[in-house]
Formats: structure tokens, sequence, C-alpha cells
């Protein structure tokens, strides 16, 4: 997709990846799900690469969306080429052509509050309008395979991949899980960024000795950010099992019908948290066929994770006798 001049104006960059944009802010350079992503916003929670032409620009400046829409505390807006999500204690960001997000912060907004929204549902959108299947989930390589945790809020989604971590696994993604369909080969998830967040008892329970814990962004944020220092897969993994996550008295992995499992996907992919709204024109129909295509290719299981956190090592145990054995399509 082109970019314009502007988005691209920048004086050179530095060895570290950084360069003075016309805004006056630093643009500094990423890697997150393939892509090289040039921001004016710091996210010291993405890779640092070096300069080229990025696939993904992040530009901070005013953003025209109409007062009357962004009055609430929160407002979204779509339309075919461009999105709008605003919250009013945070900002303004609007997706052009899945290739440039504009980010308006409210007055007194720093960076590391901006990074919540524009890495988590700011992010889905953009590289959902990119074509990639985007699960709310969290996604650990094991031994080659990829498998993917979805499920209701305070499931255990990022406690679970916290201790698969733990037990030697490798992180693909948190919160945002992106699949390439594209591949012949299969569904592929593609690596985000080196960060789990998780509740303060989970991380005490779990104590990933490699991560390094972030500051708070703010108050009513409940989760902290582990940043791993080592612990994460930065290479494609093919999507092998996914596993919809409830409590329960033991750990058990059931596989669902094939009835269930379309449904729990497009329940638990990104852009339907939006509403039918944000299915404009041929995407719901090239979601639903995307969907589909994921449940048609891998194996959809129920994980019954046991109630306490001193558990956990059971449910582990389990994935890893499960991903061993070999899966197939339920």
């Amino acid at each position: 997709m082109n970019l314009s001049s502007d988005s691209l104006a920048v004086r050179p960059a530095d060895a570290a990846g950084k360069a003075e944009s016309r805004s006056g802010r630093i643009r500094r350079f990423y890697k997150a799900y393939g892509l090289t992503i040039s921001s004016e916003v710091a996210l010291p929670e993405l890779e640092p690469t070096p300069p080229s032409a990025p696939d993904i620009v992040i530009a901070v400046g005013p953003v025209d969306f109409p007062k009357a829409a962004s009055e609430g505390a929160t407002a979204f807006r779509f339309a075919p080429t461009r999105q709008y999500l605003s919250w009013q204690a945070v900002g303004t960001f609007r997706i052009s052509d899945a290739s440039r997000i504009d980010v308006d912060p409210a007055p007194g907004v720093d960076d590391p509050l901006l990074a919540f929204p524009l890495l988590g549902p700011v992010m889905a959108l953009a590289l959902h309008q990119r074509g990639l299947l985007i699960l709310h989930a969290s996604a650990i390589a094991v031994g080659g395979k990829g498998a993917i945790f979805m499920g209701d809020k305070g499931a255990g989604k990022s406690t679970t991949a916290g201790a698969m971590i733990r037990a030697g696994h490798l992180l693909l993604s948190d919160d945002v899980v992106a699949l390439d369909l594209s591949n012949p080969a299969g569904p592929m998830i593609l690596p985000a960024f080196p960060q789990l967040k998780l509740a303060a008892d989970a991380a005490c329970a779990i104590r990933i000795g490699q991560a390094e814990v972030r500051p708070q962004a703010h108050p009513q944020i409940d989760k902290a950010q582990h940043r791993l220092r080592d612990g994460f897969s930065a290479e494609p993994v093919p999507a092998t099992r996914i596993y919809v996550l409830e409590r329960g008295g033991r750990a058990a992995i059931s596989q669902l019908p094939a009835a269930a499992a379309l449904p729990a996907i497009i329940k638990f992919s990104y852009v339907t948290r939006f509403g039918r709204e944000a299915l404009v024109g041929e995407s719901a129909s090239i979601h639903l066929r995307q969907c589909a295509q994921l449940a048609g290719r891998i194996g959809v299981c129920r994980l019954e994770v046991p109630a306490g956190l001193s558990r956990l090592d059971e449910a582990v145990a389990l994935i890893e006798n499960d991903l061993a054995a070999g899966v197939g399509a339920g």
C-alpha cells in the first residue's frame, strides 16, 4: 500500500534505529508480526530493528474524529479504508489503509499509557485490515508446534502461557494472536513481541526468572508487563492446536465437536469485540471464511485448567503430552 511522502519524511536514522520526524518527535523502528513499524510513540515493548521502509507508520498528531462521536468514554467508527477508536482518558487513534496509525493523545497522557490500546485493540484492527486472522488469545511455541489459548476474561490465557514459558517453551504472542492463512502448508502464528501481562498473584506463583517487570503505566491497569529477556520465538510457527480454557476440578483436554469449533473461533476473534459495525462491506464474509478455514485445518479442544495457581503444572504436562501425541483437525 502507498504511503504519503510526509509519513516517510524523516531525518537520517542513527545506529540505534532512531530518527527525528517533522513533528519533532523521535521516530523509532521496530519489528512485530513480521512487519517493520516506524513509530513516533516510544514502544519499548517491541523489538528494535534497523531503519527500512515501514509496513506500518505510527504518527502523533490531530485526528479528525467528529466531536459528537467522541464525547463518550469510548467511541468507534469503521469504514472500508479508515477506522477510528477513541478512549476519552487516553486518546483517539485513526487507522488508514491498514498502513498508517495516527495517534491524538488526550491531555497529559504519555507514551506508556498510549501503548496499551495501541499494541492491543488498535494494532489488532490494523492487522485485521491487512488480511490476517486475529484472535484475542495467547500463543506458545512447543517444539515447533503452535498452541493457542483462548477463553473468557479471567480464564487464565496469559497465566497458562506463563506457566508454559517457565517450563521452557517460547512465547509467540500475548493478547493479540495474528495468523497468516496464506501459507499452503497451513496457518502460521506470527511472532508479536516478548512481553507477557500477568496479574500479581499469577506472577508470584509462576515467577518467570528471565523477565523484567516494567513500571505500572496507570493505577487502574491490574496486570503488570513482564518483558522477557529470553523465552520468545522470533520466527513464525505452524498453528497446531487451539485450546479453549475453562476452569475445572482437574486438568483435562477434550476435543470440541466440529459444530462447536467454528463458533468458538468466531467468538474469540478480535474483530468481533467491536460488533458487526467493524465488519464492513465484504469483510464479514471474508472473516467467516478465515475462521472456517482455521477450524478445518487444526484441532480445537476444551482445556480444563484446575482451580488454584499451585496446580498449573498439571495443565502444562497435559498440553505437552497432547502436542507430542500429534493432532489434526477436529
